[in-house]
């Protein structure tokens, strides 16, 4: 476009002479200078032309309104200039009309951004909510699916009892069943509190999937520290005691397979101490275990009599002339009543070395845990050591299924644990098929020890989500089997259930063992083998574990009915089964410390293990506080607590004083330490 000096004189002083008043800049109601004003002027002296917009539809024409400087008359039409720069036109452009253009093209852009960034938010909100609602079907669906698959087991249940009427809830039944005189599937056990748990922990399992891997140490123990202690136990320093002979010494232990093993341990140093020989333990019919099992039925004999005779006489029977005695009625009857739990070495010297040395046998009725730990010599502690982890060896008849269900349990995989040959002796060589090339890490497993059967739940004294119909089952059971426990409860003010759960003195329920195990990252495809088939409430109270754990097997399942037939109505035997499944098991997760078997168990791990057979020991106290607060917490922190709480009891420490040297065995008497 041409400039100013480029133009005719004519046309400029044309058009200067009939625009001769002198323009003033266009002021706003207020009187300041407007910025549109400025920047219209400065757009028409540039020479450019007004872009295209909506200013020729007559709804966006300007309202002009009435100027002191210049008037508009509607009627006649004609114009009245005054000196008012809405008047003052150049070259053909009006600046009042260029100004407006710029604010309509500036409006319409602004327009266009909000249409724009609703737009976007639309987007942006529907996408959030459909991947809440996304999440929420996911949630909904696994919950379907537990509570289908606890529908399908109700009905399994249902349909067995009433096809069995007389199938006993007990061992002998193939089938996880339930204890107590309720009928097994008759009621559907609830979840607890933890249904929201459950369903992030079944979401977390399903998005790990194959790729994600498991936490570094979730299959192992700190190798350096532990592996630096040696079993040593077998070692003796001392004579004989096969010459001195102050009299015999009878035991009959009570409980199941493993608070028996526990006593045989402590009759063979009672017997030292009390320079006695020990006639082989009995064992006493339980009305909870109900099993007529023996020393012999158990473990062999020949080779406990064997090898430890270097440290105590050890004979079958009684003498003849010891054997007539009315033991009762002489005084050589001690029951449990007359002794207090762990007592002291100095007890059985003031009290019981005088009834043997005057009526040269005395009889241990129930006898249990009734030896402490400490003070006791370095040799004595040995000795309960050399007979629990050297003396006691099962039968052939138990090492053989015990052989055939680890098999079974590393779907045959020619990889032979560590400790099979001590587990199940000249068998483990049938788990070898001739190949050794392959992975020991496609043969892992874990086991599980849920100490949930229904004298821990009675005894216990808590509360697991039954309701009235529990507490009144559970009172029944305490009033038959813990008389004592069941007059203490009515005499005493006991702590409630809340509290005893808070302070992490209740075992974990099937539902609090599952989130644990998912929150320690165990992966869904895992193959868990689970001791014990007694679990109270049945296997509807397994259904949280089987749905997120699906590879879950019991011993039941691996074995067929007639491998079982042999020890069937032989709970203990049948503990031992488990006992060797747990044992030789590539980490071994337990929800009760205090249970005898998880204490066998991990402190066997531990003195044959060399440090690669981990122990996964819950701290009942800290998992309690993080399982209060189901109803809010996230999983991701869910998952850092449990395993900050579990990680803790990994740590490789001598035993404590005072502590059992079958679950503590890393202490000077049982392991020797190699390390600098």
């Amino acid at each position: 476009m041409a400039s100013m000096d480029d133009l005719p004189i004519s046309v400029m002083g044309s058009n200067f002479k009939r625009n001769s008043v002198v323009a003033e800049p266009v002021t706003d109601e207020e009187g300041s200078d407007s910025p549109e004003s400025r920047v219209g002027i400065s757009h028409v002296r540039s020479g450019s032309t007004t872009p295209r917009n909506r200013q020729a539809s007559p709804t966006h024409s300007p309202r002009l309104g009435p100027s002191r400087l210049g008037s508009f008359d509607q009627s006649s039409g004609d114009v009245h200039h005054a000196s008012s720069f809405s008047g003052f036109k150049l070259f053909g452009f009006s600046s009042n009309e260029s100004l407006h253009k710029l604010k309509v093209d500036r409006r319409v852009k602004k327009r266009a951004g909000i249409v724009w960034y609703r737009r976007k938010r639309f987007k942006g909100i529907l996408i959030l909510i459909l991947l809440v609602g996304m999440f929420f079907l996911v949630n909904w669906v696994m919950l379907l699916r537990l509570q289908e698959q606890d529908d399908i087991i109700q009905e399994h249940d249902d349909n067995e009892a009433n096809s069995n009427p007389e199938l006993p809830g007990n061992v002998s039944s193939p089938k996880i069943s339930v204890q107590g005189k309720r009928k097994a599937g008759r009621r559907k056990w609830p979840k607890g509190n933890y249904g929201r748990l459950l369903a992030l922990a079944a979401h977390a399992l399903a998005e790990q999937g194959e790729n994600k891997p498991e936490p570094k140490d979730l299959w192992q123990e700190p190798v350096i520290a532990s592996s630096a202690w040696k079993p040593c136990a077998d070692q003796r320093n001392w004579e004989s005691s096969v010459e001195r002979n102050n009299g015999y010494i009878m035991v009959t232990a009570n409980g199941g397979m493993n608070q028996q093993r526990v006593a045989v341990c402590n009759a063979v140093v009672l017997a030292r101490l009390l320079n006695s020989t020990l006639v082989v333990p009995r064992f006493m019919y339980s009305s909870v275990w109900k099993d007529v099992s023996q020393f012999s039925d158990i473990y062999q004999e020949e080779h406990f009599i064997n090898y430890m005779t270097p440290d105590i006489h050890i004979v079958k029977e009684l003498p003849d002339n010891l054997r007539s005695l009315d033991l009762e009625a002489i005084g050589s009857v001690v029951t449990d009543a007359d002794v207090v739990k762990e007592a002291k070495p100095s007890f059985y010297l003031k009290n019981i070395l005088p009834i043997i040395n005057k009526n040269k046998v005395v009889h241990f009725l129930g006898f249990g845990n009734r030896l402490a730990f400490d003070p006791l010599s370095f040799e004595l502690q040995r000795l309960r050591c050399r007979c629990n982890f050297h003396a006691l060896r099962f039968v052939p008849k138990i090492q053989e299924t015990g052989a055939l269900l680890l098999q079974r349990l590393r779907q045959q995989e020619s990889y032979p644990g560590p400790l099979d040959k001590r587990l199940v002796g000249p068998f483990a060589k049938s788990t070898m098929n001739g190949n050794k090339a392959r992975s020991p890490k496609a043969s892992r497993y874990l086991s599980l020890h849920l100490r949930f059967e229904i004298d821990m739940v009675a005894h216990s004294l808590c509360e697991f989500g039954g309701g009235e119909e529990e507490r009144k089952e559970l009172e029944a059971y305490r009033a038959i089997h813990f008389p004592a426990l069941s007059l203490l409860q009515k005499t005493t003010k006991l702590p409630s259930p809340a509290e005893l759960r808070s302070e992490g003195l209740c075992p974990l329920t099937p539902e609090e063992a599952v989130l644990m195990l998912a929150a320690l990252g165990f992966k869904r495809k895992t193959k868990i083998f689970v001791a014990g088939s007694q679990i109270y409430g049945g296997s509807s109270r397994l259904t949280a574990l089987t749905s997120l754990y699906p590879n879950l097997v019991t011993k039941e399942k691996l074995l067929s009915t007639s491998e079982l037939q042999p020890f069937m109505n032989f709970s203990s035997q049948l503990a031992a089964l488990d006992y060797i499944g747990c044992t030789a098991a590539n980490a071994f997760a337990m929800t009760d410390s205090g249970s005898q078997l998880s204490s066998l168990v991990s402190g066997y791990r531990i003195y044959y293990g060399g440090g690669r057979m981990p122990t996964i020991r819950p701290n009942k106290r800290r998992l309690a506080s993080i399982f209060s607060k189901n109803n809010t917490i996230e999983w991701r922190i869910f998952e850092i607590r449990v395993r900050k709480a579990v990680r803790q009891t990994k740590h490789v420490f001598t035993r404590p004083k005072g502590r059992s040297v079958y679950r503590y065995p890393r202490c000077k008497e049982c392991m020797c330490w190699t390390g600098t």
